[in-house]
Formats: C-alpha cells, sequence, structure tokens
C-alpha cells in the first residue's frame, strides 16, 4: 500500500462543491521515481530485455541496473510475473527465489547470463611474457586483410576529443604517457616470423609523442580542425614497426584544444574508445591536482585474453559454436540490392553518409513496441530494417550483420583492446507474417546468436567454406548498428572520412528522446539522391510500423507522400492515344525494324537485341505453326527464366496462340 510516486501540489484541485477533483489530478509521469545512487543504464542486451520487462511491469519510464525491483514498487505477484517473462523471453528457468536473492537488473541479469551459458570459460589470467604471443582471432583477421591490402586505411579510427577551458599540457602530456604504460595492447606491434606466423610484440613504455599543432590562426580553426582529423585518418599505420596509436593536439584557440587521437582497429573498438576517454579524464583531473594515479592496475592485459581465446576455443567448445553457425547459416544467401552503378570487380571502400533524425513521438512509440514485446529497440529496429531491404529486392532470406561488444566477462571489461565481433543476423520473411510475429523471431535469433558470440567472424567464415569474392563482402552485405547513449544530447561526432565497410550499413544512436539514424554507403555502387530517398522510405516505414505493428509486411508502406501523389495521380492525369497494333508481339517486331541493335534483353550480362529476338522468335514461330498450332490454342510452357523463355512467349503470340 505504500505509494511509489509522490507528486507534490500547491492544492488539490476541486470541484464546485468543495470536494477533491479527481479527473483533475495530474496523472504521474512514469518518470523513474528517486532511489538512492545515480542511475545506471543498461550496457548489455540482458540488461536492456530485463530493463523492458520491469518497465512494462511497473509502469516506469526510467529503470536503472542497480535499482531495486521491491523499492521500485515490485511485489511477490509482479515478481512471478517477472520471472514467467524472463524464462518466456530467454528460453531458460531461474525459479521465482532469483529475483529476490539478485534484486537488481545488474545481479539479475549476471544470474540469465550463466545460465544460458552451456560452457562455463575458465577465468583469463596473467601469462608468462617470455614466450611468443599469440594474435587474438579479430587482430588476425585485420592483419591479413592489411597483409591482403598494404597501406588500407579502412580500419583506422579517428578518436578526436575536444578540450574546452584552461589546459595544462605537461599534465596531459603524463596523462596520455600513463595511458600508454597503463594497456600493453597500445604499445604492441603484430610482428611475423620467418615461418610467417604473426606474434604480438609489446614494447617497453615510453614517452607518447605528442607535437602541438596551431590552427588559431585559420580563418576557420574549428573546419581547419576536421580537416586535419580528416587527412591524419586516411594516414596508413605500419603494422611491424608501429605505433598503432598517435595523436596531436589541435590548438584553436587559447581556450579551445582538440585531442586529436587515432588507432588502429587491430588495437581498439568502440568500447576501447570509451575506456579511454574515461580514463584520460579521470586521471588528468587528479594529476592536475596532484594527487596519484587513482586506477587500480589491470590484473590481465589485451594478450593474457589472446593466449585464453587460443586456448578456451577449441575442442568441444568450438564444435558447438560450430555446429550452431554452421546450421543458422547454411546456403547463406546473397543480398542483391538495386545499385545505380554496375559492382566493380574489387570493392571500393570509398564511402558517404548521410544523417537524419526520428521525431520524438516515433521515438517513443517504438519504444513502446519494444516494451510490449520483451524486446528491445536494437531487435525492433533491425527488424524494420529488414523489412525495408526486403521491400527494396524481394528477397525473403536476409542476413544482416551486426557488430557484438563480446566482453562478456568480467577481466575484459576494463580492457583497451580489440574484442568486437561480428553476427550474421538470418531472418526468413516468407509467408508475409505480421511485424510483431517478425520482431519475436528476431529476438529468438539475436539471444541466440549472443549465446554463441565467441567464434569469430573470420573463423566462421573459413569453416563454411565461403568463396572470397572481391566485390563484395564475404556472408553480409548489410549492417546494423544501434548505440545507446543515454542521457545526453551530443551526437556521433561527423569525422570528416566517411569509409564504407558495407554496400549498406544503418546505425541509429539514442540521443535523449529522439533517435538519430545514419545511413553509411558505397559511393561507388550508390548516388546520393538514391540514399536520400532511401532515409525517406525507412522514415515512412518506422511511423506506419508504429501507428499499427499488427500490420502484414506486405501492408508496410515505404511510400512519401509526395512518391505516393506522384504514382497514384500525377503520372496518372494525362491520357494518350492507343496505337493501332493486335498484340505485343507486333511492338517487339516494330522495334525489330526501328531499332535492330538495341538491347531488348539482358540475362548474365548477356544482351540480346531485338533483331536477334524478333529472329529468334518468328524461327520458333514457324516450328510451332509446322505442328499445328495457331489461334485459339494454349502452348504449355516450362522453361527457368531467362532469354529462352522471352522468345518462346514472343513466338507463340506471332502464331496467335496463348501460353500456359
Amino acid at each position: 500500500m505504500i505509494p511509489t510516486t509522490y507528486i507534490e501540489l500547491a492544492a488539490f484541485p476541486l470541484t464546485p462543491n468543495g470536494k477533491i477533483d479527481r479527473p483533475a489530478l495530474p496523472t504521474p509521469d512514469g518518470n523513474r521515481p528517486e532511489l538512492n545512487g545515480s542511475y545506471q543504464p543498461p550496457t548489455t542486451t540482458t540488461q536492456e530485455l530485463l530493463t523492458s520487462i520491469w518497465a512494462d511491469l511497473l509502469h516506469l519510464d526510467q529503470i536503472g541496473t542497480t535499482d531495486n525491483f521491491f523499492d521500485l514498487g515490485g511485489h511477490s505477484l509482479l515478481a512471478t510475473q517477472a520471472i514467467s517473462r524472463i524464462e518466456a523471453t530467454f528460453g531458460i528457468e531461474i525459479g521465482l527465489a532469483a529475483l529476490f536473492d539478485q534484486p537488481t537488473i545488474a545481479e539479475l541479469a549476471t544470474v540469465i547470463d550463466a545460465s544460458a551459458t552451456a560452457d562455463q570459460a575458465p577465468p583469463i589470467v596473467a601469462v608468462p611474457r617470455d614466450q611468443k604471443l599469440p594474435l587474438s582471432f579479430a587482430q588476425q583477421r585485420l592483419w591479413f586483410l592489411d597483409q591482403l591490402n598494404p597501406g588500407s586505411v579502412e580500419y583506422n579510427i579517428p578518436s578526436p576529443i575536444p578540450l574546452t577551458g584552461e589546459l595544462d599540457i605537461p599534465t596531459l602530456q603524463a596523462t596520455l604517457d600513463c595511458l600508454i604504460k597503463r594497456h600493453e595492447v597500445l604499445r604492441t606491434r603484430l610482428v611475423a616470423d620467418a615461418n610467417g606466423v604473426p606474434w604480438q610484440v609489446i614494447d617497453p613504455p615510453s614517452p607518447f609523442d605528442l607535437p602541438i599543432i596551431d590552427l588559431a590562426s585559420e580563418t576557420d580553426p574549428f573546419q581547419a580542425a576536421r580537416a586535419w582529423v580528416a587527412t591524419d585518418a586516411t594516414t596508413p599505420f605500419d603494422l611491424v614497426n608501429g605505433p598503432l596509436i598517435r595523436g596531436s593536439l589541435l590548438r584553436l584557440a587559447d581556450d579551445e584544444y582538440v585531442l586529436a587521437l587515432c588507432m588502429h582497429h587491430i588495437v581498439s573498438d568502440e568500447w576501447s574508445a570509451d575506456i579511454l576517454g574515461r580514463e584520460l579524464a579521470t586521471m588528468y583531473q587528479t594529476f592536475r591536482s596532484g594527487q596519484p594515479n587513482p586506477l587500480p592496475a589491470l590484473p590481465v592485459q589485451y594478450a593474457d585474453f589472446a593466449v585464453w581465446q587460443r586456448d578456451w576455443l577449441t575442442g568441444p567448445v568450438l564444435d558447438e559454436q560450430l555446429g550452431y553457425w554452421r546450421t543458422q547459416l547454411a546456403n547463406p544467401p546473397v543480398l542483391d540490392l538495386p545499385t545505380d552503378h554496375s559492382r566493380p570487380a574489387v570493392r571500393s571502400s570509398a564511402g558517404a553518409a548521410i544523417r537524419f533524425q526520428l521525431s520524438t513521438e516515433v521515438t517513443q512509440r517504438l519504444q513502446d513496441i519494444s516494451r510490449q514485446n520483451s524486446s528491445t529497440m536494437f531487435m525492433t529496429l533491425l527488424a524494420a530494417y529488414k523489412v525495408l531491404l526486403n521491400k527494396y529486392t524481394g528477397q525473403d532470406d536476409l542476413i544482416v550483420g551486426t557488430p557484438v561488444a563480446n566482453r562478456n566477462h568480467a577481466e575484459t571489461e576494463q580492457l583497451i583492446g580489440f574484442f568486437v565481433n561480428t553476427l550474421a543476423l538470418r531472418t526468413d520473411l516468407s509467408g508475409d507474417p505480421i511485424f510483431t510475429d517478425l520482431l519475436t523471431q528476431i529476438r529468438a535469433t539475436a539471444l541466440a546468436a549472443y549465446t554463441h558470440q565467441d567464434l569469430p567472424f573470420e573463423q566462421l567464415i573459413d569453416e563454411l567454406a565461403i568463396a572470397r569474392d572481391r566485390s563484395r563482402t564475404p556472408l553480409t552485405q548489410a549492417f546494423f548498428n544501434y548505440t545507446l547513449q543515454p542521457n545526453t544530447d551530443v551526437e556521433p561526432q561527423e569525422q570528416g572520412v566517411t569509409v564504407a565497410k558495407f554496400d549498406l550499413r544503418l546505425m541509429f544512436f539514442q540521443t535523449g528522446d529522439n533517435l538519430t539514424g545514419v545511413i553509411e554507403y558505397s559511393t561507388t555502387l550508390f548516388d546520393q539522391p538514391t540514399i536520400h530517398r532511401m532515409v525517406g522510405h525507412l522514415t515512412e516505414l518506422l511511423t506506419a510500423i508504429t501507428t499499427n505493428p499488427s500490420q502484414h509486411l506486405s501492408a508496410l508502406s515505404i511510400l512519401t507522400p509526395d512518391e505516393h501523389q506522384q504514382l497514384t495521380i500525377d503520372w496518372n492525369s494525362a491520357t494518350a492515344e492507343l496505337l493501332p497494333f493486335n498484340g505485343v508481339h507486333e511492338l517487339i517486331a516494330a522495334q525489330a525494324t526501328l531499332r535492330p541493335d538495341a538491347t531488348a534483353v539482358i540475362h548474365d550480362d548477356t544482351p540480346l537485341t531485338y533483331a536477334q529476338l524478333d529472329a529468334r522468335a518468328n524461327q520458333l514461330a514457324h516450328h510451332l505453326q509446322a505442328l499445328g498450332i495457331g489461334t485459339e490454342q494454349i502452348v504449355a510452357l516450362c522453361l527457368p527464366t531467362g532469354p529462352e523463355a522471352i522468345i518462346a512467349i514472343h513466338a507463340i503470340w506471332k502464331t496467335g496462340a496463348a501460353y500456359l
């Protein structure tokens, strides 16, 4: 009976009779009640799903991972409902006692993750440095790609950090030196032995080289800084000689600087960039006040993880992971997007990006749909992306790649390094399902994939024996990212350069109450107007989904209002005189006379001219007439799609018959 939420009023609203006007009382806004401690957002998929379940049961908009279920208003009945939904969502059995013993999101997520893991991995421990240190599987993938394409900048990660206010440059230098000393991976080089096998070589700590570039005299210092960062991002790293992190301090004004850091992906990832920024800020403030380094020593380093991974991902563990992915990705489809330009023989990484934003209303409705279907925003947005790809390609069998942090071990949470892995999520859209059923399928697929996320993507490609096609990325040509950025108005930074690692990549960033989207695309395949049109289609699709998520996929429209007007009204408002002809075959024959060398049919890049089409159809028509085929007769036709089918149809029409 204790209220969950309190609302303070200056006075109660009263009716004309002096009684409390209950309908006039304000409705609780659903915000998180005041609890001890600050709000901690969910950081894993398990935590996001738990947050969604709790929020729906407790009717709250914001639940932190350290909030207590019962302090938020939960009770035994709600606890029973929560456990029921959790077991249905994750496909496990944990029992009611688990929620009472572990009443926070963070604690309960640990229980769920442990229950979902069939093989408990041994802890990661430090190994002696007097032995050869192998590359992790992820590093090996990028090392191989660097050997295949030396000097590539596709995996450069620019990480500019704006610094405002009075800057203590010696303290910043000391902070960077300490950071490099703290994380071995930032002073690691990859050197191949006499047999061509690469190994990690860790250099001793040394001062970080930080040149100061003065841009204050430029007409537009901020634009000059962006250009400088873009140029630096296109400068290759030397994996053998290192270093694999570099930086410069760009001075824009006396109180405006940019710490322009750039790392190779082989020693870092997005999670690592967050660690780096957080530790830089902590150590800088502490050192500036004259205090020692406040960060505890790291018990293990990235090289220890690489040794552990090589030892653990073998035998039954490897067999189980491989078995799942072999079943999931048997006979994988190739995404056939309609492009503006022919696909080059060797894929180019030249790219561009278009940014857009969804309204607060659409964002809120998407969150509601996610909550009502025990899904995350990632899953809901991925489902919408798959619907868009289906409408563009007509393909029901779709594979979309997505990154996973792959830090499901406590020892890796505070390490800088290349842990991220790619998951290939396959979906079957056949049968015209309703959107919420598709969402259920995607949730199940994603949860199963997360349980099997340890197998490196490149090793998966090798195991599936997928033929190397240098014109496409292997297995998946479309990619999807979703990043939660709670309580911040800072949008993803523009780096001034876009590297297209895939044909198409859709990214969403949660920024406050809105979703910011970015479509990154290959400029060798698509023109900018096409992607602008795609943004409009995606926006309309998301609006249609939020209007009624129980619609069949075929009923979800992607047309913008202008396109609907153009297709249904503008292009149908004129009349034209019907040409005098007795059948389509006469129009084709007329083209063979007017434009004999013009292309009529293309199949597998082989053209057939109108003259060739008409001549071959005439030959077949004479043969059919000799067999007695003519007007008012039906010819059975059983041919695969191709030029022969077109020739046969044309010939049958010429005889006056119809084809079936």
